[in-house]
């Protein structure tokens, strides 16, 4: 397998997650997460792990396009 460093064809991301807490308790404790553009500095934050995944999915996506 080789990787292709072509800038059209590579992505980088700073990924950043963490764990939010009811302050009573009285809810279930859950994930946050934050993507970081390095070379944009663009940043995107996502309340579930679905949402993340699903814009990662339309990375790829928008990469195979061209």
């Amino acid at each position: 397998m080789s990787i292709s460093h072509d800038p059209s064809r590579y992505r980088a991301f700073l990924l950043t997650m963490w764990e939010e807490r009811s302050r009573d308790g009285g809810l279930p404790p859950v994930w946050r997460f934050r993507l970081e553009d390095p070379r944009t500095g663009q940043q995107r934050g996502f309340a579930s792990l679905d949402a993340l995944v699903d814009t990662l999915k339309q990375v790829i996506g928008d990469n195979d396009e061209k």
